[in-house]
């Protein structure tokens, strides 16, 4: 400091370059003094007291709700370098007490550090996996610091043993998997539904969709042993579990006693389960099954029926039937006793008929719907699940269009000849307008209440029979139009099944 005075009183008697120069040499100094002095600070411990060290907890049960917090806290006094002037480096040591530190986790903390935290997930880890502690059982540890003076020759400081009581618990498991009749697969452990687990809380997990009536459990894993760990329901309590290790204990199941969309969550720390059923249909898929049926009684390739965009309530298929019989299936498994469907209230039901019942697996009656020679063609069939309703109409196309024989006449268009399952129109088109134009309709009605076959490209020769299928009023609105020349008389031939069109001038 003698020195910084005297480079003051210089700087008064220099000139103003000699000042500067020596104003510059000052903050320099001074810069480099301060530096010292805080790397001194970090490294270098004067004279003081023996090192000591403290524990946040003397007992401390673990739990796995607390898995990401900070649980644990070792800290400890700086100790003493004896007044050499030399660095010290820590070492905390933790092991079981009794065992003199021979089986210890060590733990090499260098300089200027003089504290060491655990979680709850790292603690409970060290005490299953490394000193093997059962879950649940309490166990006496100890720790000390050790104090490394860097200077040959001084003695290393070592604090007081701190004992205290650490408890660990048994983690849940990481998957969780749903298995049963009513679940969307089924018994079928190998593909058990799998249950999203919470991010935040990795012990809560949640199912959300299609349920089936029948019962279901929770397994850890998809061994088809059987023998893993399940989660069942508690015999006093349905919003309860117990957790049956190796697959052990009462086999008592969580019941469907409705089928729809459904909402599960489990938290396996706290062993319980809430099942709600939401708003939405019983089933999200149907299948047309049966020798009647285009795809007969080959499950699992059976026909899907289409869910209405608008309405998921309501499904659709459409086919040619031929004599036999059918029934629906709300799975498409191969096992035939796997799943629900919907058979017809009466064995040999009449196409007519608007009602259906549910049944399970194979039981209930298998009534089927049934086809004859006089009542085969193609069908649109339409299942209303909010309805409980079934409706079986015969398929018709219609001509509609200023080039056709009834105009823009939606709600009286005229309709198609039926032969041999093609749809035939035999007749004059652009009879009123020699240039009008014509597409075909599946329905009568409002515009956008139904389906129509549209041309493929706009304004499409009445020679081409290239047409798509437009939903509503949805998509383009292509139409056939007749070109100078082209009125007259036609045959018209459209087979749904090949989807093909011909149409020739006769």
């Amino acid at each position: 400091m003698n020195t910084i005075r005297n480079i003051f009183k210089e700087c008064g008697k220099q000139s103003v370059a000699g000042k500067i120069m020596r104003m510059f040499i000052l903050v320099v100094t001074v810069a480099l003094v301060f530096a010292a002095c805080q790397k001194d600070e970090e490294i270098v411990v004067s004279e003081g007291e023996d090192i000591a060290l403290s524990v946040s907890d003397s007992a401390l049960a673990l739990s796995q709700k607390q898995a990401f917090e900070t649980v644990l806290i070792f800290n400890w006094s700086r100790g003493t370098n004896h007044s050499t002037s030399s660095s010290i480096s820590y070492t905390l040591e933790i092991d079981t007490e009794g065992s003199d530190f021979a089986t210890s986790q060590i733990y090499d903390l260098g300089k200027g550090v003089y504290e060491k935290n655990f979680t709850t997930e790292a603690l409970n880890d060290l005490l299953l996996n490394y000193w093997n502690i059962e879950p649940g059982t309490a166990t006496s540890f100890e720790a000390r610091v050790k104090a490394d003076v860097t200077k040959e020759g001084v003695d290393d400081g070592v604090s007081e043993t701190k004992t205290f009581l650490l408890t660990p618990y048994k983690p849940v498991s990481e998957e969780l998997f749903m298995v049963g009749g009513a679940s969307p697969n089924g018994w079928d452990i190998s593909g058990a539904t799998p249950m999203a687990a919470n991010s935040a809380s990795p012990w809560i997990f949640s199912y959300e969709g299609q349920m089936k009536v029948g019962t279901f459990k929770f397994a850890v894993n998809t061994d088809g042993c059987w023998c893993q760990d399940f989660y069942t329901q508690d015999p006093a309590d349905a919003g309860k579990m117990v957790y049956n290790e190796g697959g052990s204990g009462d086999d008592v199941q969580w019941e469907i006693t409705e089928g729809g969309n459904y909402k599960i969550t489990v938290d396996l720390l706290s062993l319980t389960i809430t099942v709600n059923k939401l708003v939405g249909p019983e089933f999200s898929e149907l299948y047309i099954v049966g020798d009647a049926s285009p795809s007969g009684w080959n499950m699992p390739s059976s026909e899907a029926f289409t869910v209405d965009a608008g309405n998921p309530f309501i499904f659709t298929y459409e086919a040619t039937l031929t004599p036999g019989d059918f029934k629906i299936a709300t799975f498409s498994s191969g096992d035939w006793c796997g799943g629900q469907w919907l058979n017809a209230s009466q064995p040999d039901q009449v196409l007519t008929a608007t009602d259906y019942i549910v049944t399970t697996g194979c039981d209930g009656p298998d009534n089927k719907w049934h086809v004859t020679e006089e009542t085969q063609g193609r069908y649109k069939i339409t299942v209303n699940l909010s309805k409980k309703t079934v409706k079986i109409e015969p398929v018709m196309l219609y001509i509609v269009g200023d080039g056709g024989p009834n105009g823009w006449n939606i709600n009286n268009p005229e309709p198609m000849s039926v032969v041999d399952g093609l749809y035939v129109f035999e007749g004059a088109l652009g009879a009123d307008n020699p240039t009008g134009e014509f597409k075909f309709s599946k329905y009568q009605g409002d515009w956008c209440d139904g389906d129509w076959l549209v041309a493929a490209t706009a304004n499409q020769s009445v020679t081409d029979g290239s047409y798509k299928i437009r939903y509503g009023c949805e998509g383009d609105d292509n139409k056939w139009k007749l070109q100078d020349g082209d009125a007259g008389n036609y045959k018209i031939t459209i087979d749904l099944d090949q989807e093909t069109m011909t149409i020739v001038k006769q």
